[in-house]
């Protein structure tokens, strides 16, 4: 495997007998990325439907893993589904719109804790309905069986894992 070095980046050149995995690696990268974009349009498409405008698919996915938890931006952020800046700033909106109700830590008075308001619940509550319809039809239309969602999660927590590994480890 031959390295060159391009503007202080050293670039790796792919074995041939590694391209065929290169090309499957890029096209699950493409497909997690596209996967994520398509479940934020179907809430999207959901909630238009149902005339609900405040909330967006990114503060709805929120509510949604907040459940009936009690969380610091930081837990939901060490969580994996967020950004900082994207957690604060969603959880501010939905502070201000009456979906999540906040208060300072009794242990810690700079961390503030948030949980959803029964307002919160109703949309957290929609998102699981809405997971709850496509479950009744995704062994039917779409083919996917309980063995394969194990195989595919177990690919993505290894890939997961990885990629962590990557950032500890400055592999």
């Amino acid at each position: 495997m031959n390295t060159q070095v391009a503007g202080g980046v050293r670039a790796v050149e792919v074995a041939p007998q590694r391209k065929e995995i290169k090309y499957r690696y890029m096209e699950a990268l493409t497909l997690i990325e596209r996967l994520h974009r398509r479940l934020l349009d179907v809430i999207k498409d959901d909630f238009e439907r149902s005339g609900e405008p405040e909330v967006n698919p990114v503060q709805a996915l929120l509510l949604f893993n907040i459940a009936d938890s009690e969380l610091t931006a930081g837990e939901l952020k060490t969580r994996g589904h967020y950004q900082g800046s994207n957690v604060s700033y969603n959880l501010k909106k939905l502070v201000e719109s009456g979906y999540v109700n906040h208060e300072r830590s009794s242990a810690d008075k700079r961390s503030v804790r948030v949980k959803l308001t029964p307002k919160g619940q109703a949309i957290r509550d929609r998102i699981d309905m809405l997971y709850n319809r496509q479950l009744q039809a995704v062994e039917e239309v779409v083919g996917l069986s309980i063995d394969e969602f194990d195989r595919l999660n177990k690919a993505l927590t290894r890939l997961e894992r990885f990629w962590t590994d990557q950032i500890l480890y400055r592999l």
